[in-house]
């Protein structure tokens, strides 16, 4: 997909995943890269806590971070990149960001170490390959009112509490009743987050350019109950049906949540903005899947 409409890049944040010590040598040779070239570092706090740099750079919060910089460098793993993901949309920025993996290759962090300086020039000469990701907008209703909106990259998920029971959720699409779910929980993942929790749930894998949205159960008591797959110009609705001491929980990107009500009801649906990955250099969709799952290996 062609690059994104960016003038140049004269700031560029960077944020590694907690505690990453391996990542100390490359945080300090990335920002003298940078300096070289006459462009801004801006640490968020932990990394700068984690670089220890004698040069003063800028330091600010991660929800800060979208607002003051042209591009994020992430260093770490698809976890890191997806509280990213959610920081740019809440600050309602377009900010590409270049994932680098430590560890086994990412589905979302998928430049090595050795192809970050690469993957930069190409950015900063406009010549990079970038991947527009749908996001997911979550809206959580109590008593007939909105009263939140999360902006995901992955998945919305529901889950039952450790001592609860088999959960019972009523799933709608586009107001027209399609099934209650009994299971464990389910998932509703956007295509990027088709090859995570959706993916050891036994769901669907969707390329990330397709349209489309995934229902997952999650161990459903019911074998009837299957992955579906439906366009991203439907809306979903999940209500929790409880009884007792059940209790279920709603889950954002794995990255926060809490408990819904009885009544409540989470609306899920295709948001109006996409997110920005810098494609790896020379390595596609296919490539990362059979890295990654071991596909044609004996």
């Amino acid at each position: 997909m062609p690059a994104p409409m960016i003038t140049s890049i004269t700031r560029v944040g960077v944020v590694a995943k907690h505690r990453l010590q391996p990542a100390v040598k490359v945080l300090v040779a990335l920002a003298a890269w940078l300096d070289e070239r006459g462009i801004k570092v801006v640490y968020d706090v932990d990394t700068a806590q984690l670089a220890d740099s004698q040069k003063s750079h800028r330091i600010a919060t991660r929800e800060e971070l979208p607002k003051l910089v042209d591009l994020i460098v992430v260093l770490g793993g698809d976890g890191t990149l997806l509280s990213m993901a959610g920081r740019i949309a809440e600050a309602n920025q377009d900010i590409p960001i270049l994932g680098v993996n430590f560890g086994s290759l990412g589905f979302l962090t998928e430049i090595r170490v050795d192809e970050l300086y690469l993957s930069l020039e190409s950015v900063l000469a406009g010549t990079a390959s970038f991947d527009e990701r749908l996001m997911l907008k979550a809206e959580a209703h109590r008593t007939n009112m909105q009263v939140e909106t999360r902006i995901v990259l992955n998945d919305v998920v529901f889950t039952k509490a450790a001592v609860s029971r088999i959960i019972n959720l009523s799933v709608s699409v586009s107001d027209a009743f399609v099934t209650q779910v009994k299971a464990d929980g389910l998932i509703v993942a956007s295509p990027t987050g088709s090859t995570a929790y959706n993916l050891a749930a036994g769901g669907p894998i969707v390329h990330p350019v397709v349209d489309a949205l995934v229902l997952t159960p999650i161990a459903p008591h019911t074998l009837t109950n299957r992955p579906i797959v439906i366009p991203s110009s439907e809306t979903v609705d999940v209500r929790p049906h409880l009884h007792g001491n059940d209790e279920v929980f709603v889950t954002y990107d794995g990255q926060s949540g809490y408990p819904i009500q009885g009544g409540d009801f989470i609306r899920i649906s295709s948001a109006n903005r996409t997110l920005s990955l810098v494609q790896a250099p020379a390595r596609g969709f296919f490539e990362v899947l059979r890295e990654k799952l071991n596909w044609g290996k004996h």
